[in-house]
């Protein structure tokens, strides 16, 4: 074949994912999240449920969830009350959607608490250091030797009854819901305190802080414009990770009977009313148990996907 026959052949040039131009940051996490299975199963498994806690407010009202005949109670599943009704004749189903509200509510504003409360620990422990580095450490090791578990059922109880019930947009919420919340989120900070910590450590001494010293930049412009967006990304999964173990941990006070007052319904309370009637009624314990169960792995699912998409060094295909 000669050289102008050659010439007149289409060329199909298939550009390698590998040699496609450069992209940005967020692009290359958003492209390497895609491709993880899990956490894309994760992601819509979440999507799911939330949809479902969202959407069924607009089908059964909280009244409905809350109301009580006992006429009905312990009826199995039907038409009429597809999961069931529980020991005083609730809904079962209205409860999960109203009580899946919650226990979200619960771990995503714990979170901010223990995200808030690390990352300012960690930040200025790691970039001051000394004194101050010794002193904030010590206090994490401190708060980490304390059981956790025992911690938060000792503050359940002396703070139960203690807060007034809250009305917000129109909704009534147990004041047992606030205690919970900031009890979680001060009891699980320390980690991600660490974490933090460690990374400030690291990122110090790199030429672009040198730099910014040497421009006069004040301490508190370089935490919080230079070194703490370049860490962002342990912080990002850890606070993921954390709300899965907030809801857990709820679910753990709540079955022990130290979590969330009535009227307030969560998935956790839901069980603690359902121990007594494992085998008599197993759905007053399968529905919330699963939802609790799909909520935690979905979300793990979703932590891991992010910990390697965000990880530069990650670039495999999963």
């Amino acid at each position: 074949m000669s050289s102008s026959e050659l010439s007149a052949q289409p060329v199909n040039l298939k550009l390698d994912e590998d040699t496609l131009p450069p992209q940005s940051l967020w692009r290359m996490t958003l492209r390497r999240f895609r491709r993880h299975r899990m956490a894309m199963v994760g992601l819509f498994t979440l999507m799911g449920i939330i949809l479902y806690i969202g959407v069924g407010s607009l089908i059964f009202t909280e009244a409905f969830a809350n109301h009580n005949d006992t006429r009905l109670r312990l009826q199995p599943p039907s038409a009429e009350h597809p999961f069931g009704t529980d020991t005083v004749g609730r809904d079962i189903l209205a409860r999960t959607i109203y009580g899946g509200q919650i226990s979200i509510i619960i771990g995503l504003f714990s979170v901010i608490v223990a995200v808030s409360m690390g990352t300012a620990v960690g930040a200025v422990s790691g970039y001051y250091g000394g004194k101050v580095d010794s002193t904030l450490m010590r206090l994490t090791e401190a708060m980490l030797s304390i059981p956790t578990l025992l911690l938060l059922l000792v503050m359940a109880k002396f703070f139960s009854g203690r807060i007034p019930d809250l009305v917000i947009f129109g909704r009534t919420f147990s004041g047992s819901v606030l205690v919970i919340i900031i009890i979680i989120g001060l009891t699980s900070w320390m980690y991600l305190g660490r974490i933090v910590r460690a990374s400030f450590l690291s990122l110090k001494e790199s030429e672009f802080v040198l730099a910014a010293r040497a421009l006069g930049v004040r301490d508190r412009q370089i935490i919080l414009a230079h070194i703490l967006p370049n860490s962002m990304a342990p912080i990002i999964v850890a606070a993921t990770l954390g709300v899965a173990g907030a809801i857990l941990t709820e679910a753990y006070i709540s079955f022990l009977g130290m979590g969330v007052r009535p009227p307030t319904a969560t998935w956790g309370s839901m069980l603690d009313g359902a121990y007594q009637y494992i085998e008599q009624a197993p759905w007053l314990w399968f529905f919330p148990g699963l939802l609790i169960i799909l909520t935690v792995i979905s979300i793990n699912f979703v932590g891991d996907g992010l910990r390697d998409a965000l990880d530069p060094r990650s670039d495999k295909k999963v």
